[in-house]
């Protein structure tokens, strides 16, 4: 099965994969009328289809998958109840585990929409060791790793080389759409503008919590992407990939990236000295 190139325009729909708009689960929406509002936020900019994917991370957000498998449903009654054109998958933002492998093997970890892929998402202050050998793992054992908002990660200027490895190695990458606007940020927006020049995304979702600082936006970035990628590419990082998830198509299968730059030589300590970031 392969999906259809399609072209985006302003007022496509958007599929968005990585929201934390189930409430009270984690650090997200904390009541169904902040979900509420994040639903209409998001179906007024478009998207059409949003995944709720609350943090794995035990210890802190102990979620289990058939609670959060039965809390999108009943979010899912409480959007048709509310008359909000918005549909809602199940998924996770699976933080780095010991277990992670069997997590996925037994269903412990969510995947996005039942598919093989799952989004995970690494320390955001250092690169975990044998990062790599993880990503492998997760794909030798059947599943695609998506590794969330690389372009926000405090390491990525020291480790970018091992971001563009893991990329073509076969991880998808996962943008920020926020960061691509610079809602985070020139560093964010400057990692964002060059992994997606360099052909290293694969997706732009909106990792919303709320409808303030961190909204359920994505019809923005996607014009940013369409203006620099072109509108085919566009189409691909927030309606033609997101969908190969959600139809659990082969990556061999997806529209391959879009690159116009070279990668650049990497210039350790560049943002630190620009901006004052710390690694």
């Amino acid at each position: 099965m392969t999906c259809h190139v399609r072209v985006w325009i302003k007022g496509a729909p958007l599929i968005d994969l990585h929201s934390h708009i189930l409430p009270g689960v984690d650090d997200g929406a904390k009541t169904l009328d902040d979900s509420l509002a994040m639903a209409r936020m998001a179906a007024e900019d478009g998207i059409e289809v949003m995944a709720c994917t609350p943090h794995f991370m035990p210890g802190l957000y102990d979620n289990e998958a058939a609670d959060i498998c039965a809390r999108v449903d009943w979010l899912n009654q409480c959007l048709l109840d509310a008359d909000i054109p918005l549909t809602l998958v199940a998924g996770a933002d699976a933080h780095i585990r010991p277990d992670f492998i069997e997590g996925l093997r037994q269903g412990a970890i969510l995947t996005l929409h039942s598919s093989h892929y799952v989004l995970v998402e690494p320390p955001h202050n250092v690169i975990p060791p044998r990062l790599d050998e993880l990503l492998f793992n997760i794909s030798m054992a059947g599943f695609v790793p998506i590794l969330t908002h690389p372009e926000r990660l405090k390491w990525i200027e020291s480790s970018y080389d091992q971001m563009v490895a893991y990329s073509h190695a076969g991880a998808w990458m996962q943008i920020t759409a926020g960061s691509l606007t610079g809602r985070f940020g020139k560093r964010p927006q400057y990692w964002s503008q060059r992994m997606l020049a360099e052909g290293l995304v694969d997706i732009l979702a909106t990792d919303a919590h709320n409808i303030s600082s961190r909204p359920p936006l994505l019809a923005e970035a996607a014009a940013l992407a369409a203006k620099e990628l072109g509108n085919e590419e566009a189409t691909n990082l927030v309606l033609t990939r997101p969908e190969c998830v959600l139809m659990n198509v082969d990556p061999s299968q997806a529209p391959p990236r879009l690159k116009t730059a070279e990668p650049k030589v990497q210039t350790p300590g560049f943002w630190q000295r620009l901006l004052g970031a710390r690694t």
